[in-house]
């Protein structure tokens, strides 16, 4: 469900978040998942709290494996600081249901639930 941004209007900003962002998304992808070995190996931990892991690694999961850690520790931060940032607060005025008060997000005015916080609801995984 991967969609690329709009136009960057030659922001070098922009431009350099960008690439890092799709760097971030192409290592991953060249990547191996490991997501039905893991079951597997979580039964095989031992007394020490560790499992004997005897693999041939990749170059592009080795790549992977090497930033992994601090990308996502890096994008979670993104996503709470988005989240701090777009929260509801009441719109104000008046409304013929008082159960059901108008809201907006008041960073960007939206209606709220508004689409930044929709699309981070939406990507984090369940």
């Amino acid at each position: 469900m991967h969609q690329r941004l709009g136009h960057t209007g030659g922001d070098p900003h922009l431009v350099r978040l960008r690439e890092r962002l799709e760097a971030i998304r192409t290592r991953s992808e060249k990547s191996t998942s490991w997501h039905s070995a893991g079951r597997y190996l979580s039964r095989l931990v031992n007394r020490e709290g560790y499992v004997p892991v005897n693999t041939r690694i990749s170059r592009e999961d080795l790549e992977f494996l090497t930033g992994a850690r601090d990308e996502v520790i890096a994008l979670t931060d993104l996503a709470l600081r988005l989240l701090e940032l777009h929260q509801p607060r009441d719109a104000g005025g008046i409304s013929s249901d008082p159960t059901h008060l108008s809201r907006r997000c008041r960073a960007c005015m939206w209606r709220w639930p508004c689409p930044t916080f929709r699309i981070i609801d939406e990507s984090a995984p369940r």
